[in-house]
């Protein structure tokens, strides 16, 4: 992908699209924990100031009133931190969302590492564990402004509760699929690049990292595929499987912690089905305190770190062999 390619803030596109959504239903409220700001809600505010509840930083309570809302016939979409809206408020979305079934739209802020400096107390990675381990919320972590705008209206008209993880730092447009067309489907994954020596499957802020990579190995002869794997829950079984059955090896790339995201799901798919070489990129437990970048690179989130991981997987193919 072009270095100079222009970057997006996710967050904006959430706030355009709510907004847009919101004044065509009325039923369409906000709830915040004192995040009118970092939410990006300011805009929506302005527009609805009778179709936004503050409840200031009660994150619990937050959530308990999205789910009193919904049971009222309105369509809350509650934006917090990700960090406080899922440890926080973890018990009501388990019993008052998941539980109880209800139409809530849960939207964690600023995900992942996005607030580095302000170390493992507001880092955000994971989130995706703990929700992966309820199947009633649909998970879904956008890769660009195009996937967010999609998933925001797919949560406003889907019945029943979703989380949507958004980052503040910013992300290429990823542009069509491989075929030349774009399409969003929760639970299904985008194919953003064929090949066959092996599969990348990326998630959120990842994705434009693993498309960089790809092409770096295209120019040493690997072809890769690579997946935008937009919804965690529920996983896309076929794509997983699809990826083990028809290239040598599998890598999975991720802002969270690879024990137990999109790395685990798809750790846990391969070996009771089809057994073949993985390697996963992400975090493993709580990070140190540092600007987003540094992070990513220790980590090897990075187009040299995913290239470097694709070599080492390929290479235990050839052992195995």
């Amino acid at each position: 992908m072009p270095a100079a390619q222009e970057l997006f803030d996710c967050r904006k596109a959430w706030a355009t699209t709510l907004e847009s959504l919101a004044e065509e239903d009325t039923r369409i409220v906000a709830v915040v924990n004192d995040s009118v700001g970092s939410s990006n809600l300011g805009g929506f505010q302005a527009r609805f100031p009778d179709r936004i509840v503050n409840v200031g930083i009660a994150e619990q309570v937050m959530v308990g009133v999205g789910a009193g809302l919904a049971n009222g016939g309105r369509v809350p979409f509650v934006s917090a931190a990700s960090c406080f809206l899922t440890g926080r408020a973890l018990e009501q979305i388990k019993a008052d969302v998941a539980y109880s079934n209800y139409n809530v739209k849960l939207v964690g802020q600023s995900s992942g590492v996005a607030y580095g400096e302000l170390g493992a107390t507001h880092h955000s990675i994971e989130d995706l564990t703990w929700l992966r381990a309820m199947p009633q919320i649909t998970t879904i972590v956008p890769a660009d402004p195009w996937e967010t705008e999609e998933a925001v209206r797919w949560a406003a008209a889907h019945d029943g509760p979703v989380y949507l993880r958004l980052s503040r730092m910013k992300v290429p447009d990823l542009g069509p699929d491989a075929d030349g067309a774009r399409r969003f489907t929760p639970g299904r994954a985008r194919t953003m690049r064929h090949g066959d020596e092996a599969t990348i499957l990326a998630s959120g802020t990842t994705v434009h990292l693993a498309l960089n990579a790809a092409d770096e190995l295209a120019a040493e002869g690997i072809d890769v595929r690579v997946l935008s794997f937009h919804t965690l829950n529920p996983i896309d079984v076929d794509a997983v499987l699809a990826a083990a059955e028809e290239t040598k090896a599998i890598i999975t790339v991720e802002e969270g912690l690879k024990s137990g995201g999109l790395g685990g799901a798809v750790a846990e798919l391969v070996t009771a089905n089809t057994p073949v070489p993985l390697e996963r990129i992400g975090f493993d437990g709580f990070q140190t305190t540092g600007d987003a970048e540094t992070l990513f690179a220790k980590a090897g989130l990075s187009a040299d770190g995913i290239k470097s991981a694709t070599h080492r997987v390929l290479g235990r193919k050839s052992k195995d062999r």
